[in-house]
Parts: structure tokens; sequence; C-alpha cells
């Protein structure tokens, strides 16, 4: 198979430079390490660590500072697995997009290592 561009790695920059250069009408392909595509923010960073913070947070809010607004709503308790479902699906919700918007723009995905062989070619 040849390509006129193969970006390695499916994380923001990746993605969105691969769909534009599919757009302008170059034969692209993506290679991703991953089993899911978005890299490392959107599968094991920024997204999810957000998503746990956001719930750690309600949980404070809930715990401190409802009484003071007169509001009862007992003792909260955390509820571990609920709060990784809670995450994973943020996560899942969101690789998904990404592999939708890179089929919608007919770019080929490959999920392996890879590297460049060499110094950077331009034409």
């Amino acid at each position: 198979m040849s390509y006129d561009l193969i970006v390695i790695g499916t994380g923001p920059g990746g993605y969105v430079c691969a769909i534009r250069a599919a757009q302008l009408g170059l034969k692209t392909a993506v290679v991703e390490k991953r089993a899911t595509h978005g890299g490392t923010c959107l599968n094991v960073g920024c997204i999810p660590s957000k998503a746990l913070l956001h719930a750690s947070e309600a949980f404070e809010e809930a715990n401190k500072h409802f009484s003071e607004l007169g509001i009862d709503v007992g003792t909260p308790k955390l509820d571990l697995k609920k709060m990784q479902s809670f995450k994973q699906s943020g996560v899942d919700g969101n690789t998904k997009g990404v592999e939708f918007l890179l089929k919608k723009n007919k770019v080929d995905t490959y999920h392996a290592a890879a590297a460049s062989p060499g110094p950077v070619v331009s034409r």
C-alpha cells in the first residue's frame, strides 16, 4: 500500500493532521500503538484523570458544603466501581469519536508501533 502521508500516533495533533490531509486529497494513514485512538491524553491522561477529579470534587461538595446550603443528603459514600465506570464511559465515547472521524474521512488505520526510519523528507 502506498500513501502520500503516514501519521504516527492519533493524539490530538496526529488525528487532526491525518483528517485534514485526507480532506485535502492526500492518501493518508495513521499508525497507533494503542488498541484505541486518541493518544495518551484521551486514553490514560487528561480525560480520565479529569473525570475522576470531577467525581471527587462532587463528593467533596456533597460531603462538606451541601449542609451549609441547607441541603441534607446524609453521609455520601464512594462507589469506586461506579466512578471507574463513569471515567471509562467518557474515554470510550471519545475514542469512538476519533475512530469515527478517521473512518468518515477515509484515513486508513493501523495498530502497531512505528518510528521514522530517518530524517524527514519534504518535496
